[in-house]
């Protein structure tokens, strides 16, 4: 059977972990079918949330990683705007859509929050609304990885995982490349999911 969805494969970097307390200063989404075709990309920088600051511990860490951290900040856009440019791709989008992000609970956990205080929309919604920006309940990589590798989730991360399932993009902590990333290793993973589906000779 043929997979319909269109899967947004989307990466996030902060500035601390709390949303709201402190910023998503970035997010870049990779729109990916399951066969691996690519349907289209989104890239934002974002400027910081009024009243927040960014997490003492976090900052530390990305003064550590000095071209994450340009990449997450340089030439930030209004909030309500990114985010009504990004809804507004998600609709353009064919198909039904599906979140994903690894992990989902993190990246959509502040996707949600920015949706939701910045639009009219949510990263699920209610089950009576009829116009909603996704189809489902987004889908976690890395627990998807645990569970077609057998692996612990624990034990999944970039680093773990054969470089070629993330198409040797190198995890640098920007956010598209990441995505992208994220988006191959997907494919991957649906590739797997069937091979294991088939039965034996």
């Amino acid at each position: 059977m043929r997979d319909e969805w269109v899967y947004v494969v989307t990466d996030i970097e902060t500035d601390g972990p709390w949303p709201g307390a402190n910023s998503m200063r970035s997010f870049a989404s990779v729109a990916v079918t399951a066969e691996g075709e690519e349907v289209g990309v989104f890239e934002a920088v974002l400027e910081p949330l009024a009243g927040a600051a960014p997490n003492p511990a976090t900052y530390a860490w990305f003064q550590t990683q000095p071209e994450a951290w340009a990449a997450a900040t340089a030439d930030p856009r209004p909030v309500p705007q990114v985010m009504a440019d990004f809804t507004a791709w998600v609709r353009s989008l064919p198909g039904p859509r599906m979140f994903a992000a690894s992990p989902l609970a993190f990246d959509g956990g502040w996707i949600d929050f920015y949706l939701r205080r910045f639009t009219r929309y949510g990263l699920v919604q209610g089950p009576y609304e009829t116009d909603v920006l996704f189809d489902g309940p987004g889908l976690c990589l890395r627990s998807y990885a645990a569970a077609v590798t057998g692996r612990p989730v624990a034990e999944v991360s970039p680093e773990t995982l054969p470089a070629g399932w993330l198409g040797d993009v190198p995890h640098t902590h920007r956010a598209i490349d990441d995505a992208r990333g994220y988006a191959h290793l997907l494919g991957v993973l649906f590739h797997r999911a069937r091979a294991l589906q088939e039965p034996e000779a």
